[in-house]
């Protein structure tokens, strides 16, 4: 298996838009922040990153102002994943290129019908076998109506070039799961900040965190605490910090993570169109949360 420190936390990065148009300079201007920040690296074209409404050159852009602004220590993953195993590759050679770390792929999952285990198998097989870096597999079933079960992500584990997992399931119990069958240099990390600390204390190896755009100290503070096995310090502050994971992801969205960036210190801006930026009222709504956590005075 290919050698990658996967232990920490990673923002699973937005894409800033200005007028509807990539602002590459304000994307550099949040990675030269992030870079104190104690995160691990960043995980650039996710969900949260807008990446279904980026075209091809803007892909590659976005990941080469990544990784000249990280910091030399970041680990960039790229998330790579297309409906095609030829086009999946295509990108994951060009991030390569571009530098990245590792490359993070969805399920193809526009015919869900026919992503049976089978077609999945070879796709991911396929893609490891050619790929030029280390492939995690992207398990977000809210979005693609698929799930990664346990026997799955265990014999694609078994693939050298495949290294790791992120899980937004959510699913603690399939976590553990997950953990039981893998090798333990398989880099299983936590999809999603609301389950956080329950991932850590069973094993995984990290946390891809939407939550980690805003509060990327505090997300650290977690993983760290519970390293060094302060859990009553470390379950305090994940409990503190579920009301704005909330917010961010499953109440207001990618508008609402942009919405706490801006009133953070970041450059978070609109979302791209279809999306709509968070309304005032929503506005509101956030930064009274953000206050309530004391991220904000």
């Amino acid at each position: 298996m290919a050698n990658l420190d996967l232990n920490g936390i990673f923002p699973p990065i937005t894409t800033p838009f200005i007028d509807g148009k990539v602002a590459f300079d304000k994307l550099a201007s949040n990675i030269e922040h992030w870079n104190r920040t104690g995160l691990k690296g960043f995980v650039v074209l996710g969900s949260n990153g807008e990446y279904v409404y980026l075209s091809e050159e803007e892909k590659r852009r976005v990941v080469d102002t990544v990784v000249q602004s990280a910091a030399k220590e970041m680990r960039v993953i790229a998330g790579t994943g297309c409906e095609s195993t030829t086009e999946t590759l295509r990108l994951t050679e060009d991030c390569a290129r571009l530098g990245a770390h590792a490359a993070l792929v969805v399920t193809p999952h526009y015919y869900a019908g026919r992503m049976k285990e089978a077609a999945l198998i070879k796709h991911f097989t396929e893609l490891a076998d050619h790929s030029p870096i280390p492939i995690l597999l992207y398990n977000v079933p809210k979005f693609t109506h698929i799930n990664m079960a346990a026997d799955f992500v265990a014999r694609l584990s078994e693939h050298p070039n495949i290294v790791g997992l992120k899980d937004s399931s959510a699913n603690v119990i399939q976590l553990g799961e997950i953990l039981n069958r893998v090798a333990s240099d398989f880099n299983v990390l936590v999809g999603t900040a609301g389950v956080l600390f329950s991932g850590l204390t069973i094993g995984c190896a990290g946390g891809v965190c939407a939550l980690a755009n805003v509060a990327p100290e505090e997300c650290v503070n977690i993983f760290d605490r519970v390293k060094a096995g302060d859990l009553n310090a470390a379950r305090e502050l994940q409990l503190k910090m579920i009301p704005v994971n909330q917010a961010v992801t499953a109440v207001y969205g990618v508008p609402g993570l942009k919405a706490a960036m801006d009133m953070l210190g970041y450059f978070g801006g609109d979302p791209r169109l279809p999306l709509l930026a968070s309304s005032g009222q929503e506005r509101s709504e956030i930064e009274a949360i953000l206050k309530k956590a004391e991220l904000l005075d």
